[in-house]
């Protein structure tokens, strides 16, 4: 078996803060996004090969970014994109590399963005029973948060109806982006040579499901889908569970850190109060109270209230005006 990482998106809705940087990259608890799958991508025997796809301006830090992880499965391919407007669409990208690298296996195609609570060699256990397609399900609670999702319908554990981003969803279980694939049903071509919807790959997995068994896996572990700051951090208070991390290089004087609050190396707080917060290294916050907010790298902040904020990287703000 193959897999797929799918980290070439460019993040948009958490700009500033991911227009450098992969938001694959960003630190949830003592690890990344990304590290998570891969961690459990690299203990699962049945996967022999993880191949990481990326875009053309975000291919080096990648490459660097592998050379240092240690791990041994992942490989990277990259798509011949470096700008959103270029963009192929997921399916368009997952069919390139598929024909770019000669797959002819089963296939793993997972978002590099997917905070799962559970097990990826547990879904994989779930696809080898059934020996057909099969996605990830989960309940989002909300008919509204459903309208942004693929809509499952199930009987059993089987597929019955799929409908991408429905406009009146009729329930709130619907599909993340992880699915297995068995090496007949890589059918990428053949879908897109019928002129069907490029983008995401829930417009496959419906068009799949018409025309082939498809399964589900239903699970009820924390899922975040981390597209924007809210979700981000809100993935960022699930792994740090209350508690905080202050790097052993930061420094943090008279002040107040609060839950769920991540402080990376060479930050200096001084005389503040942080609260559901990320700062960046080199990051300085002096005399501030930070709820709710990302300090990218190098940012410098004083005398400042903020709560929702995203502060770009070396960005300084004085007294609520921007330097």
């Amino acid at each position: 078996m193959k897999a797929v990482v799918l980290a070439g998106g460019y993040a948009t809705r958490l700009w500033p803060i991911t227009k450098h940087r992969p938001k694959m990259f960003l630190p949830v608890g003592e690890t990344t996004v990304i590290d998570r799958i891969f961690d459990q991508l690299e203990r699962d025997d049945r996967v022999e090969t993880v191949y990481v796809s990326t875009n053309e301006r975000f291919a080096g830090d990648f490459e660097e970014y592998l050379d240092e992880s240690g791990f041994e499965k992942p490989v990277l391919s990259v798509e011949e994109t470096s700008e959103e407007d270029e963009k192929f669409g997921v399916v368009g990208a997952l069919a390139q590399l598929v024909d770019r690298e000669g797959v002819d296996d089963d296939l793993l195609v997972v978002a590099g963005d997917n905070m799962m609570g559970f097990d990826l060699r547990d879904f994989l256990d779930h696809f080898e029973g059934h020996g057909t397609a099969t996605l990830a399900a989960y309940d989002v609670g909300s008919r509204e948060k459903a309208k942004s999702y693929g809509l499952v319908e199930l009987e059993g554990e089987r597929v019955v109806n799929f409908q991408e981003k429905p406009a009146d969803p009729r329930s709130t279980l619907v599909s993340i982006a992880c699915y297995a694939l068995p090496r007949e049903s890589l059918r990428f071509e053949e879908y897109l040579t019928d002129d069907n919807n490029p983008d995401e790959p829930g417009w496959f997995l419906q068009w799949l499901q018409s025309h082939e068994p498809v399964h589900a896996f239903t699970f009820e572990d924390a899922w975040y889908d981390i597209g924007t700051p809210e979700s981000y951090l809100e993935a960022v208070r699930w792994a740090l569970g209350g508690e905080s991390i202050v790097a052993d290089s930061a420094i943090v004087e008279g002040s107040e850190v609060g839950e769920n609050v991540h402080v990376m190396a060479g930050a200096r707080v001084e005389s503040s109060s942080l609260e559901g917060s990320v700062v960046f290294p080199d990051a300085t916050i002096l005399d501030c109270d930070v709820q709710d907010s990302i300090v990218d790298e190098g940012a410098h902040l004083e005398n400042l209230d903020l709560a929702g904020a995203l502060v770009g990287a070396h960005t300084r703000l004085t007294n609520g005006d921007r330097e």
